[in-house]
Order: C-alpha cells, then structure tokens, then sequence
C-alpha cells in the first residue's frame, strides 16, 4: 500500500509521525518487501520509499500483507467504482478471450464505442478522442491540439496545479514538486498567474460573485498582455480541494471567448462523478473546447486516458499528435467503457452528490467550532478539512495534520494531505453511507484529539 503524504517544501519524509508509524505498526511479513522496494525503486516524493505494503484491493478497502486493513479515501482517483467491481473484472477477462490488442491503426469495436460514448456523455460539441495511456501525456496532445488550432503556442495556468509529471505537463503545471528540480528551462511560453483559493485569498472578504469576478480578470489581463495564447488550462475544482468562486468560469470562458484562446479543462482527477456531476466544470455551466479524462476512467485496474475536443478542432490530421503503442487497446477501452456504464447504471454520479452533501454537513456540524479546523470545503466525494495553528490567523499546521493522517491510519481511514495541510478525503462512489459515516467518526476524533 502507498499511502500518500502531499510534503511541503523543506518538509521531510522521515518526520517524527511517520518513524513512529513505521516502528510500531509495521509488521514481519510488510518489512521485508519495503526494504526490497527500497533498494529497487528509483525514489521520489509522494510514493518511493513507501509507507506500507498491499496485498489486497477489494471494494473501498486496501489490506496490507500482515492483514490490516484501510478505507481508502485517496486511490490516486482511480476508484470510483471501487476496487475489484465485478462486472468490470469479468468485462476484461472476456475482453481478453476476444481480442487481447490491437495495433493503432486496425480499428476494433471496444475503441469505436469507448469514443462514442464520451462523446456521448460530454455536453455541448465535444466528439472527437484521442486515447494515451495516462493523463499527462492527454494533457500534452490537448496542448499540441490548442498550437495546431490557433497558430499560437504560449499558454496560461495556474501556480500550484498539477497536470502531469511529462515536460509539457509539467510546464503548464505549477506544482513546486514537479517543476523544482528541473535544470534548465521547461516548455516556452507557459505563463501563469494565481491560482482560485477564496479560502486564503486576502480580499475574501468580498462577496461571493465580487471575488469570483476578481479573481477570474488575473486570467483575462494574462490573455490580454499576451495577446497571443492559444490556451488557458486549468482543472475545473482544484483536488486539494479548491471549489472556484461563484461566476470564475464564466467570466474565463467569455474571456477566452474574447481573446481567441481555447479553454482545456483538466478533469483527469475530478470527472467521471466524483463532484455530484459527471464532469466537474457542469457545476459551473460553462463548456470547454477541449477536457482531457483519466485516473477513474481504467476503473481502477487499467491505465487508459483521453482527450476529448471539439468536433471542429480536428485540425491534425496530416501530423501526429500522439501516436501511442496501445492508443487503441481493446482491453483498456472495454476497461474504460464498461467503467461509465457501470457509473450510469449504479446511479453513481447522484450518489456522489448525495452521500457528499451529507459528509459536508457532517464535518461542518461537529468540527464548526473547532479552533484548529481552518476550513472545510468540496463537492462530492471530493472534500478536505484544513489544519491550522488558529482558525484567527489561519497558519497552516502541517505537523498536527501529519499527527492525525497518522492516528486516522491507525483507525483504518488512508487519504492524502494536500497542501502540508488539508486532509483529502476522497472515497469510491460506491460506499456505503454507513461506512462514509464509519469513517467520518475516525477522521472528526483523530481532529478533536489535536485540539
């Protein structure tokens, strides 16, 4: 099991919490494959070396190899419909009878109709795929689309986000993580101005709709100086998480509208229902040209991603913008496919919504007092508390958030720490209210036992 802490800078992976976690709830049979992990393994932050092992996926749960066992509410956002599901596994397993690969330029129907249904399912014009196998190499066929349609290449984003670990990614991505220990220049023209974070905002203050405005006119005075951006890429909610100010994206798109930049919406970690809406961006009522998907889309066993753009923005057809080994793999995109009917099927997206407003309520009825709780806030199943010195100040406590992501472990809850601070806590859309309530208890006493 890979249990991820999000470090800030400077922070080390070897803090006091994490040896006390290794030393006491380590056991014989985990210790040996973590020290053979460590000796293969190139490390790097967030995963290598490794907090624990897994032995099982099942559902919301994770078991490591001494058998203990976890909820897990991080899933690097790729378990939606849990782990294991049943009729994915059996969809795979005949997939695979029928036809196993298939060369990108033979057609097979898995692919056509993975395709098709996106198409499907995205709103407005947005019909036209290409599939990679993860979300960062979507992201970079998104921005090679964008170049291509525009004649442009410089692009604007946001500081803090991320888009993926490949050098295009990357540049428009502006997580300190990925971006630090890069020598030299990344990709030209990646422009970036500051990110929506009403909760830290010094102005928030203002109202709702005010702020909205404001902070959206940072992206149109970069598209306007700039004069020649062909994109504005941006994650639709912020999955640390960060929820847009009332009327952001309306005032970018008609921004972008304005100034002849396409919209890319990155929903690699928050589509597919995770917010109450199948892509995030609908909670905002606006339409990207382009929305790249990924993560939840393998339904937690395959890696499959896609780019899906505009029917018009199908400009590229005399060079490649992709060209990936497995673009058009039967297996993943039977994979994929049987994922989102499963999410239509099981009513996901609403559960989603509903089991969401209900944890909302939860954390914001018994934490509201809490003087180290900063703030709470999210959408779906997609939804953080933050950490804090003093809820006056508002200064981030990154030392009592590991303490309780250490002490919710121990009760059985894994997530991530977003931000040195904000705990993550994102589960499958499949469980069920007794278990979102099971872990609510373990995560709002691990809180109340810091105060």
């Amino acid at each position: 099991m890979s249990v991820s802490i999000t470090h800030t800078e400077g922070e080390s992976n070897t803090s006091d919490a994490r040896k006390s976690w290794l030393k006491s709830s380590i056991g014989p049979r985990s210790a040996p494959l973590l020290k053979r992990d460590s000796d293969a393994f190139l490390h790097q932050s967030l995963s290598s070396p490794c907090v624990s092992t897994i032995a099982r996926a099942e559902g919301i749960w994770i078991e490591d190899m001494d058998g203990r066992r976890y909820m897990d509410f991080h899933g690097n956002s790729v378990h939606h419909i849990g782990y294991g599901h049943p009729r994915l596994v059996e969809a795979i397993k005949a997939q695979l009878d029928d036809l196993p690969f298939a060369p990108r330029r033979f057609t097979n129907d898995p692919a056509v109709e993975l395709a098709e249904k996106l198409a499907e399912i995205a709103p407005g014009d947005l019909g036209k795929t290409l599939f990679t196998t993860g979300g960062s190499d979507a992201n970079e066929v998104a921005l090679k689309i964008a170049r291509a349609a525009t004649g442009r290449f410089k692009t604007v984003s946001f500081w803090d986000a991320f888009h993926g670990a490949g050098f295009g990614a990357a540049s428009v991505g502006g997580e300190a993580t990925f971006r630090s220990h890069i020598a030299g220049p990344l990709m030209p023209g990646a422009e970036h101005v500051a990110p929506f974070a009403c909760y830290r905002c010094p102005y928030n203050h203002a109202s709702p709709e005010t702020c909205g405005l404001a902070c959206a006119k940072m992206v149109e005075f970069a598209l306007e100086r700039e004069g020649d951006v062909a994109a504005v890429i941006a994650e639709p909610m912020r999955a640390v998480p960060y929820v847009p100010p009332a009327g952001f994206w309306k005032s970018v798109r008609e921004a972008c509208n304005r100034h002849g930049a396409l919209l890319i919406m990155d929903e690699i970690p928050t589509g597919l229902g995770k917010t109450g809406k199948m892509f995030a961006f609908e909670h905002d009522e606006i339409v990207p040209d382009i929305v790249t998907l990924g993560k939840a889309l393998g339904g937690g066993i395959l890696p499959i991603a896609a780019c899906v753009a505009r029917r018009d923005l199908d400009v590229c057809g005399d060079f490649a913008i992709g060209h990936y080994t497995h673009e058009k793999n039967p297996v993943t995109a039977r994979a994929a496919l049987t994922t989102i009917q499963i999410i239509e099927d099981e009513g996901l997206v609403d559960r989603s919504a509903e089991l969401g407003a209900h944890a909302m309520g939860r954390l914001e009825s018994e934490l509201a007092q809490v003087e180290i709780v900063g703030d709470i806030r999210g959408r779906g199943l997609m939804f953080g508390v933050e950490i804090v010195k003093s809820r006056s100040t508002r200064e981030a406590d990154n030392a009592r958030a590991e303490r309780i992501y250490y002490e919710c472990l121990n009760g059985g809850v894994s997530f991530k720490i977003s931000q040195g601070c904000v705990l993550t806590l994102s589960p499958p859309l499949t469980i069920s209210r007794d278990d979102l309530d099971r872990a609510l208890d373990i995560v709002i006493a691990a809180i109340r036992a810091q105060i």
